[in-house]
């Protein structure tokens, strides 16, 4: 079932999502080489406690930890561990979620460590720039499909892949709710769009093949062919006046820079 937001919720999970781009702002400061995984993931729940939240993820469904920090050719669910110590030319994609005022915030953000390859930078660029490229039509009246196939002929025009096995979601009271929201897909399929529908829309994207592979430990999943993925994303409201993006990249630009 679609939950459609009234304005006043919509206020409100802009609290929780304004909160995980802090939380990932924070996190901007930290990462370099040297940190593990589990520091960062530390900084991340204290800061988020300390602005009367709760993590979304720690203890969801069993995941240990309040961030997913996934290393290089981990596309998603990384388990934060003391003994992932970054270094040099990683990327390093973190996503986190928020619980306020009942609510979940949930966003995510896939940095570099120090220099990094022009090779990779452009994978990442075009990761972040498929999903403005999705947003634009997340408009009431459109259906998911819109937003799906545009991810997808950005990124694969470009030469990427686009991970199958994990999409983006609806988010509110619960961090996942309908409608499901693929990054690939055709024009004009899938859930009608809807003023007050709030939904994550997060590409998850590959440098090399499309396969992933899911790690024994249960959470992380990695791509097969071991090249680089990055992910990006953004939980938005559809509104009369269009997209309206409830969480926020400026608190990891003001540290980090607009450009990748």
């Amino acid at each position: 079932m679609i939950y459609l937001k009234t304005d006043e919720e919509i206020a409100l999970m802009r609290e929780a999502n304004l909160l995980v781009g802090k939380t990932l702002g924070e996190l901007a400061k930290c990462i370099q080489p040297g940190i593990s995984t589990l520091q960062l993931d530390r900084i991340a729940e204290k800061f988020i406690r300390d602005h009367g939240a709760v993590p979304a993820f720690l203890g969801y469904g069993g995941f240990p930890n309040s961030i997913c920090a996934s290393v290089n050719e981990q596309v998603v669910h990384g388990v934060p561990s003391p003994k992932t110590i970054l270094k040099e030319g990683d990327v390093i994609s973190i996503d986190c979620g928020t619980v306020l005022n009942g609510f979940v915030g949930d966003s995510a953000y896939t940095f570099c460590v120090g220099e990094v390859s022009e090779e990779t930078r452009k994978l990442l660029r075009a990761t972040k720039e498929s999903l403005y490229e999705g947003i634009r039509l997340a408009v009431a009246g459109h259906r998911v499909g819109d937003i799906s196939n545009a991810i997808q002929r950005y990124c694969e025009s470009r030469g990427y892949s686009v991970v199958r096995e994990l999409v983006g979601h609806g988010c509110g009271r619960k961090m996942h709710e309908d409608p499901e929201v693929p990054n690939y897909g055709r024009k004009g399929c899938g859930a009608l769009l809807r003023n007050g529908m709030c939904i994550c829309i997060e590409p998850m994207i590959n440098q090399g093949a499309k396969q992933v592979t899911f790690e024994k430990d249960g959470w992380t999943v990695r791509t097969t062919d071991r090249k680089y993925s990055a992910h990006f994303e953004h939980c938005i409201a559809i509104c009369p006046a269009g997209p309206m993006i409830l969480s926020s990249f400026d608190y990891v630009e003001e540290i980090v820079g607009k450009e990748i």
